[in-house]
């Protein structure tokens, strides 16, 4: 359990900085209780239909690069994952880190595609490394735009029989009728003008941040792709001389030596560790279980 020493520590370096720099991760959202794409659950369930005992299947990125479905229920459940996104609850770490950061020079960069920070920060202090499943763009990509799918979502939603969608309304490119694909990193993953304005956004604020005292926060990260938050606040943090790296996770809490005096490490729990931050109660909430936690770095 998180000690107090380590609670006040964080909450004086949070005073202390000029500036945050937080990097969210997968186990934001897990905190949070959204953990359907590594483990199933209800909203798997919902998703998956009876595509999950056709296919035998248990969470959705199983789901997702399985090449057995048809085009027409791979769609099907990209829709209903997309609607989910849309519909679903604002997780309370979310909630809790915007009350935190209140009044604060911040920026956030993050590797979820699930829109959460976007309920709780402006988007313009917000820059999503891996895509956001809220975009469609072309699949081969043939040009350079992305789409946001909101309206779309929903009519196609509703044509889903059978766990599929009908061959005839799967979203096709308006310029080369090839698949649109979501906005979300694979290996046609557009970095276009779009994301390079969102790349660009944040990489002004570090510019005018590098000398500060600046606080890179990072939750959730884990060892799947650490190219894109880990190694670089760690990098950042062992470059710039009034620097501090604190990293909260459960399970991958690493440490640099070379940082090791500017770093602070907290293997607990975010939603605890936020809530604690807060001064409110956590009556109620599960312990971190090392022995049962899911493991989120087997994606990113």
């Amino acid at each position: 359990m998180i000690t107090d020493r380590n609670i006040n520590l964080l909450k004086q370096k949070i005073a202390e900085a000029d500036a945050i720099v937080v990097g969210g991760a997968s186990g934001m959202s897990a905190s949070s209780g959204f953990k359907f794409y590594y483990q199933r659950d209800e909203v798997f369930g919902m998703i998956a239909g009876s595509l999950e005992d056709k296919y035998g299947f248990h969470s959705f990125f199983d789901a997702l690069y399985d090449r057995r479905p048809t085009r027409g229920e791979h769609w099907a459940m990209l829709i209903r994952t997309m609607k989910y996104i849309y519909d679903s609850y604002t997780g309370d770490s979310y909630s809790d880190l915007a009350e935190l950061l209140k009044d604060k020079n911040y920026y956030v960069a993050t590797t979820n595609q699930d829109a959460q920070f976007y309920r709780v920060f402006p988007k313009e202090k917000i820059t999503p490394i891996q895509g956001d499943w809220r975009y469609w763009q072309c699949s081969r990509p043939c040009h350079d735009e992305v789409y946001y799918n909101r309206k779309n979502v929903y009519d196609l939603y509703e044509n889903i029989k059978d766990d599929s969608l009908p061959d005839d309304l799967i979203p096709r490119c308006k310029y080369c009728g090839h698949e649109m694909a979501p906005w979300v990193r694979s290996h046609t993953f557009l970095e276009g003008k779009f994301y390079k304005s969102e790349m660009n956004r944040y990489k002004e604020f570090l510019r005018k941040n590098m000398n500060g005292k600046t606080l890179f926060l990072e939750l959730g990260v884990g060892m799947m792709t650490p190219m894109f938050i880990k190694e670089p606040f760690m990098n950042m943090v062992y470059r710039w001389p009034k620097a501090t790296y604190v990293t909260i996770n459960p399970q991958h809490v690493i440490i640099p030596k070379e940082i090791s005096d500017k770093s602070l490490g907290i293997k607990d729990d975010i939603a605890i560790t936020l809530k604690r931050l807060l001064g409110k109660s956590t009556e109620g909430m599960s312990i971190y279980d090392k022995n049962n936690i899911f493991n989120p770095s087997r994606v990113y």
